[in-house]
């Protein structure tokens, strides 16, 4: 994949909304964001038009349903009520809306899915797609859905071998051609672990950056992404992971990676499998 292709998102969980960082998100070049219904406390879309009506239209905004006050719901009508008020409470419409995580209510996937192509056909939104944390339900399940726009999912070097093999089957089972990241550091990128592991080896050798750029740029591999939702309150380390876009991975690596986890998760399996006997 070439530098070009790969983005920065804004993602909008655990991250206060201040004018300041939106700003400062645009001078830095991100113009995506990525929030949902329910994150702020179920404010996040209200307060972003309160503080920044006059930026949205600069950025590409996707969001996500399936969360509400009394828990996780996929039915349709519910879907459908929660996109028009997003629409209603941002002043504009969500360019993307995507199912938050489906694997919470496996039985409602298909109809769930239906109801947001729908929803895009209406003109609620400009595409759709599912934002899964842990797909490997979801590929286990019996379901026949419309093929999505867009899937986003958890990337990086915390990610399992499991998850990462049930993402590569749900791209396949699904048709998906555009696949987003997010989580590149499981949300704490401040963790003491980031500074024992060195994630400049899966750069190509030869190029200067902090940690954290490295890691961002190997999450854009593990797997392949097209755009990572990265969560930070602070413009600085915006920044710092937007420079983590120049760096170019070393694909043999990533796939010696990819290789070594697969390898380690069947010997795990198998030593379990010889326990339970």
């Amino acid at each position: 994949m070439r530098t070009a292709d790969r983005r920065i998102a804004l993602g909008l969980h655990r991250t206060r909304h201040t004018r300041h960082l939106l700003e400062g998100a645009l001078e830095q070049g991100v113009t995506d964001l990525d929030t949902a219904f329910n994150y702020h406390h179920f404010t996040s879309h209200r307060t972003l038009a309160a503080i920044a009506d006059d930026l949205l239209a600069a950025f590409t905004i996707s969001t996500k349903v399936g969360y509400f006050p009394d828990g996780h719901d996929l039915a349709p009508a519910r879907l459908r009520a929660a996109v028009e008020q997003s629409a209603q409470e941002l002043g504009r419409t969500p360019d993307t809306v995507l199912l938050h995580n489906p694997e919470s209510s496996v039985a409602g996937f298909a109809d769930a899915c239906a109801a947001l192509l729908e929803m895009r056909e209406a003109g609620l939104c400009k595409s759709w797609g599912l934002s899964s944390w842990d797909p490997r339900s979801l590929v286990d399940a019996g379901w026949e859905i419309p093929r999505p726009d867009v899937a986003m999912v958890r990337a990086g070097l915390t990610v399992s071998a499991g998850i990462l093999n049930a993402v590569d089957e749900l791209v396949d089972r699904a048709g998906i051609t555009e696949l987003w990241g997010m989580a590149p550091f499981a949300g704490n990128a401040d963790d003491p672990i980031w500074q024992t592991v060195d994630t400049s080896t899966f750069l190509v050798p030869g190029q200067q950056c902090s940690t954290l750029q490295a890691g961002v740029a190997a999450a854009f591999a593990i797997p392949e992404v097209t755009r990572l939702a990265v969560g930070t309150s602070h413009v600085d380390h915006l920044a710092e992971a937007v420079g983590g876009l120049r760096l170019e991975v070393n694909t043999e690596t990533v796939t010696v990676y990819r290789a070594l986890l697969r390898e380690r998760a069947t010997v795990s399996a198998g030593a379990q499998s010889r326990k339970d006997q």
